[in-house]
């Protein structure tokens, strides 16, 4: 492919690794995925705004990143977003833009430093996936809502071509514990023909 990061991007890697590979990207990455297209913050964040009353309640930014999905969010009408990300130079990058009511550094696989339901909705754009965090953070996600809490996630082909993590999703959902609102197959990042589905989730 030639696109720097994104030859590396979706290679398997612990969370140490990852954080790693995200501080080292963090100047580079917002001219480089948006050179190609990156679409999938828009779409997230258009597909939530859909389902929700009151877009003046807070709203996480899980795996914010640089805040790409953050302005997504913004345009979107989204009035008050928390951001979270492992990468503490994406997070310094994403303060610059002044989205944020806040931002933290978590650590993979710590608990949640908020109480169930804090959020009414939370959004995980391009996070969960080959070469990012893992399925697990769906559950994880979907047990720190409420009851009618709303998460918008996507899948993109890579992490499409792995069937465990399209069929945790339909754990929650076959089961009762979710309703699908929103699925959509739609562009990723075009420049390398890439697409993402988009989901949003709301927890029964």
């Amino acid at each position: 492919m030639g696109q720097g990061f994104l030859d590396k991007a979706y290679a398997a890697r612990d969370a140490a690794q990852t954080r790693a590979l995200y501080d080292d990207w963090s100047d580079s990455y917002e001219a480089e995925v948006g050179k190609n297209g990156y679409a999938t913050p828009g779409r997230c964040a258009e597909a939530l705004a859909k389902f929700t009353d009151d877009q003046t309640e807070p709203i996480l930014d899980f795996g914010c990143g640089t805040g790409l999905s953050g302005l997504a969010l913004k345009l979107a009408g989204f009035a008050e977003i928390d951001g979270f990300d492992l990468s503490q130079e994406m997070l310094a990058q994403a303060k610059t833009k002044r989205l944020y009511r806040e931002l933290h550094q978590i650590e993979a696989d710590a608990p949640l430093p908020f109480a169930q339901g804090a959020y009414p909705a939370i959004a995980a754009i391009g996070v969960i996936g080959a070469g990012a965090a893992p399925i697990s953070l769906l559950d994880t996600l979907m047990n720190a809502l409420g009851r009618g809490g709303k998460l918008v996630f996507s899948l993109n082909d890579h992490a499409l071509q792995d069937r465990a993590n399209e069929a945790r999703l339909n754990e929650w959902t076959d089961c009762g514990a979710a309703c699908l609102l929103f699925r959509e197959y739609g562009p990723h990042l075009p420049g390398i023909n890439l697409k993402s589905n988009v989901y949003v989730l709301e927890k029964a």
